[in-house]
């Protein structure tokens, strides 16, 4: 994170404020852990994965067929189970489960998940929809290559939905090897307004193939 990252301290976690915060290139995260005040973040650079640049492995496509993806079946325990992992996850709360929670039932947040053959949640991803954004909030695996499945069902969901931007925060050496590269706070700025320009809405229905 960089010094510069960090652009506003305080409000709350109501759905008005969160989609506000969204389509203004902003999201939130504690300061100095889980009862830090609540912190607005605009990375720059900003980190993005072009859907067009995901690199797929052959022993992620041999992985894709261990698992089934689906999408919002699972939301609580998605966000839940990014909530206990050792990364970032630390600072979602109890609050911000509630709160994305919150907004998925009014149809801003969705879940992908990756399901092993015995029906046990193997891995996942969550974030936030608007127009042609895609806002990656966290993600988790239990198994083998489970989350970058997630990753690819969702990289499918959102072209076949027609969405433009898909917005990883900060990039990591992880998010690198997947094909996630940085871009200038301003051109990101430009690109989401772009993005919610379009005139779309997440398909939930998965994408088979």
């Amino acid at each position: 994170m960089g010094e510069d990252d960090l652009v506003g301290v305080g409000l709350d976690l109501e759905p008005a404020t969160l989609v506000a915060a969204y389509s203004s290139g902003l999201f939130p995260m504690r300061l100095g852990g889980r009862r830090g005040p609540l912190g607005w973040w605009s990375p720059d650079p900003r980190g993005v994965l072009p859907l067009d640049r995901l690199r797929v492995t052959r022993s992620l496509r041999r992985s894709v067929r261990r698992y089934e993806v689906r999408i919002d079946t699972a939301f609580r325990d998605v966000i839940t189970a990014c909530a206990t992992t050792r990364r970032r996850g630390g600072w979602i709360t109890p609050a911000f489960i509630t709160a994305y929670d919150r907004l998925h039932e009014l149809g801003w947040t969705h879940s992908v998940e990756a399901w092993t053959d015995d029906g046990q949640l193997a891995g996942g991803l969550y974030g936030v929809a608007l127009g042609g954004l895609f806002a990656g909030e966290s993600m988790f695996h239990r198994a083998t290559d489970a989350s970058k499945v997630a990753l690819l069902g969702l990289v499918g969901q959102l072209r076949a939905s027609g969405m433009t931007l898909l917005d990883v925060q900060w990039l990591t050496p992880h998010l690198a090897t997947l094909g996630a590269n940085e871009v200038p706070r301003a051109d990101y700025l430009t690109l989401l307004q772009e993005a919610l320009a379009v005139p779309t809405t997440f398909t939930t229905e998965f994408a088979h193939g």
